[in-house]
């Protein structure tokens, strides 16, 4: 394993790649403002032929997630398409119509299942639980959760996560995600399904949009993830078989203070599996 370096922009590594699949929170946004010379980055990679598709773990529609980057200023020509975690849920309860469902989350992620063919029931009743956040991400943490996860288990029920993330950035904060309760969940023994990354599925429906606008299939060595985090990002692309581009001002930023270069063992200590690069920000 040799060391790892931080490389000026992506301008440095796109030489032969056809589609980069990129994170948004921390990445584009830090749910406030947006980061401009990210944006300008990934459409600089469009206005030379190449692909942008994002891929997101928010627990909301692909429509959903394109307002909200529209209100933080993220122009629409910044990307081709949008795959969020929120898509591959609604899937999921469109598969199985008429079922009672609890949902764990905040109101402003009611468009995850609005139009569907479900009942909210409460947890006593239901058939299977959705978790998009937390009710309160502003106060509350997972052990807020413990007592309702141990009934759910005690009643067998699956959780599907519509956000994998257990953190993310607002502003220069960290709050609890849906995968902070899901993960309790399986500590206590419960059943999950996650979607979204680092799981496959969001990858593969990625690679589809992409394979449309080429009108034939991508190589996977022509494809590169950008993301800020380890366990979702990093670990997703790994996984997938594809290069990433690790952004360290994201929610790993502490690890990355004053580093300019990382020797192997503090790559295998970080990382286990190395990314291609490290970026301080996404930038050309």
């Amino acid at each position: 394993m040799t060391s790892l370096r931080f490389v000026e922009g992506l301008r440095d590594l796109v030489g032969g790649l056809e589609v980069v699949l990129s994170d948004i929170w921390g990445v584009v946004h830090n749910g406030l403002v947006a980061f401009p010379e990210a944006c300008e980055a990934l459409h600089t990679f469009r206005k030379q032929g190449g692909t942008v598709i994002l891929i997101t773990n928010a627990p909301r529609p692909a429509d959903s997630v394109q307002r909200q980057l529209r209100k933080l200023g993220v122009a629409d020509d910044t990307y081709d398409a949008i795959v969020s975690s929120g898509d591959l849920t609604r899937q999921f309860v469109a598969d199985h119509p008429g079922r009672k469902m609890y949902w764990i989350g905040p109101e402003r992620d009611s468009s995850l299942h609005r139009g569907l063919d479900m009942v909210l029931a409460p947890l006593e009743q239901t058939d299977y639980i959705v978790c998009t956040g937390l009710f309160d991400d502003e106060t509350e943490s997972a052990e807020d959760y413990r007592k309702m996860m141990l009934q759910a288990r005690d009643r067998n029920l699956t959780l599907i996560c519509a956000n994998p993330d257990i953190v993310v950035e607002r502003g220069d904060r960290l709050i609890y995600c849906a995968g902070a309760i899901a993960e309790l969940y399986r500590e206590l023994g419960g059943e999950v399904i996650f979607y979204g990354k680092p799981h496959r599925p969001i990858y593969e429906r990625a690679m589809e949009l992409a394979a449309e606008r080429h009108h034939n299939p991508i190589e996977l060595n022509r494809v590169l993830a950008i993301g800020d985090s380890v366990r979702t990002d990093l670990a997703g692309a790994h996984s997938f078989g594809i290069d990433c581009l690790f952004v360290t001002r994201g929610i790993h930023a502490e690890d990355f203070e004053g580093v300019d270069q990382l020797d192997p063992a503090s790559v295998k200590e970080l990382f286990g599996h190395p990314p291609r690069a490290l970026t301080r920000e996404l930038r050309w």
